[in-house]
């Protein structure tokens, strides 16, 4: 079932691209584990889906507060859109603690940083995407994992700036 999508952005702006078009095809219930190294690109990929979803305000890293949820207008209604990162999680244990896995539901979007961390007690994702620096520019793999990320990644448009 799985389908993969490769790309390299060769710049920043090419990931503020990508960002724009994952944007486009964002539905709630959709779960998105983000992989890569530190500076790989996950954190920016992210703010430029939430800014291309219409959020207007600062999008932080929640390296310290675990997650970060947001508000975006999707097809006019509003839509939770939480944004974790489990970078810092010494335990799976940790994620169940906080009571993060209610935010997984038919009505939020859930995008994790660092999945492998929590891999134990995460749901599956719908969409896996991993980041690799190459270069100046990165190395990017979505792949869909689900009904819901086929459905996804089948509406996406997007081609790199070659």
């Amino acid at each position: 079932m799985p389908a993969t999508h490769s790309y390299h952005l060769h710049d920043e702006a090419g990931t503020d691209a990508l960002g724009s078009a994952l944007a486009r095809i964002l539905q709630p219930g959709l779960a998105i584990y983000l992989h890569g190294d530190l500076g790989a690109g996950k954190t920016a990929l992210t703010r430029a889906m939430l800014h291309a979803a219409g959020h207007e305000g600062h999008v932080k890293s929640p390296t310290y507060t675990l997650a970060e949820p947001y508000s975006i207008m999707l097809d006019a209604c509003m839509v939770t859109l939480i944004h974790f990162d489990l970078y810092r999680m010494l335990d799976a244990d940790e994620f169940l603690e906080a009571g993060f896995r209610e935010y997984f539901s038919r009505e939020n979007i859930c995008i994790v940083e660092w999945p492998e961390k929590g891999e134990a007690v995460l749901p599956a994702p719908d969409i896996e995407i991993a980041l690799h620096v190459h270069g100046h520019g990165r190395d990017v793999e979505l792949r869909a994992l689900s009904d819901k990320g086929l459905e996804c990644l089948a509406r996406l448009k997007f081609a790199p700036n070659l």
